[in-house]
């Protein structure tokens, strides 16, 4: 009987013996695994300005420095935020609310016109910490969509308002940060053309060649490219992105692209990623391009570059779909991928290093 209780001992001795070697194996394994992932950047920031057909031969001097000084602008403004311990959301903003202002970029002042001749402005705005997000859509009185977008994430129990609705939102807040305007002040002399140009052409062909014949007008067919975003990582290691557009010169009954969906046009997640998107937004919204990213990184343990480049140069090509991103992972990893000839584009790291990009290099 004694060696039977011995024996029993014994057993359950080993057992827990093993099942502690274990635990700790698996802890040291997780810690190394921690260990493997080297931080880039404590802080980082990325945005961009559309994609398209931007060739260095059909830019001139003066234009190519007016985008760089802009772009300059909007990324330092963010990048001040974080050197200063601030919070991503609040860098997402700042950059954004810059390139809005401007009438460089298809967003807020430079909007491209409806069918109706009117500029609607959609936007979104994401957390990554909290996965809470914010969207716009169809705006037409709001100096800053992208302000507003947030707006949604923290002050409504919604993630999406659209319309006249977005607009009574806005007015409701009563929020110096939320600036109400006559649509009158988006107005832009070469915008107005655009849609000028597409609606004679209307006239004298059919749809279906008309098109055509916008699809063969270099400024017309980057019209829906002009979408402006940024995403940011923190000294606190969240990430937030955003985005926002006048969407397409000529966009009839209401329609709406991916920049104010949310895993199309952005997305935000601490775990993995933050992106945003430009291009065309039908197939970026087919794709789910924003989340994808992020879910190769997740499920499948793809680095940024690679999740990057196989939804931008395999998956949305293979859709059909042309355009770019930029995105930033929760290691200060940065990738800015597109599929067009160019990007307007800027990136800034933790030492304060600036990039700025507009062709294929």
């Amino acid at each position: 009987m004694k060696n039977l209780i011995f024996l029993i001992l014994s057993i359950f001795l080993i057992s827990c013996n093993q099942k502690s070697s274990t635990e700790t194996t698996e802890a040291v394994n997780s810690d190394l695994t921690e260990q493997a992932e080297e931080v880039t950047n404590q802080f980082a920031i990325v945005i961009h300005g559309g994609a398209g057909t931007i060739k260095k031969e059909n830019m001139t001097a003066e234009l190519e420095g007016q985008y760089n000084e802009k772009l300059t602008e909007a990324i330092r403004a963010g990048h001040e935020v974080l050197a200063n311990g601030g919070d991503a959301m609040d860098a997402v903003e700042a950059s954004i609310r810059i390139m809005e202002d401007s009438p460089l970029f298809n967003s807020g002042k430079g909007a491209v016109f409806t069918h109706d001749g009117i500029n609607s402005l959609d936007a979104s705005f994401m957390d990554g910490k909290t996965l809470n997000a914010g969207a716009v859509a169809g705006v037409t009185t709001v100096k800053n969509p992208i302000s507003l977008a947030r707006k949604v994430m923290t002050d409504s129990e919604h993630v999406l308002l659209s319309g006249e609705g977005a607009d009574a939102f806005a007015k409701s807040l009563q929020d110096g940060n939320i600036e109400i305007v006559d649509n009158k002040y988006f107005f832009t002399e070469n915008r107005y053309q655009s849609l000028q140009r597409v609606l004679e052409r209307e006239k004298a062909n059919d749809q279906k060649t008309a098109a055509i014949l916008e699809l063969q007008d270099p400024f017309l067919k980057d019209s829906k490219y002009g979408t402006v975003g940024c995403v940011a990582l923190d000294k606190n290691g969240n990430i937030a992105a955003g985005t926002s557009t006048g969407g397409m010169t000529n966009k009839k009954y209401g329609r709406i692209g991916d920049s104010p969906i949310i895993g199309s046009g952005t997305y935000a997640n601490n775990k993995t990623c933050g992106v945003s998107s430009t291009g065309h937004g039908e197939y970026f919204i087919r794709a789910q391009v924003a989340y994808d990213i992020s879910a190769l990184m997740e499920y499948e343990g793809r680095t940024l570059e690679e999740a990057t480049e196989e939804v931008i140069q395999e998956k949305l090509v293979n859709l059909g779909g042309t355009g770019g991103i930029v995105a930033l992972d929760h290691l200060g990893n940065i990738s800015m991928e597109f599929n067009t000839a160019g990007m307007y584009r800027a990136m800034m790291d933790d030492q304060g290093k600036l990039t700025v990009g507009m062709y294929k290099e």
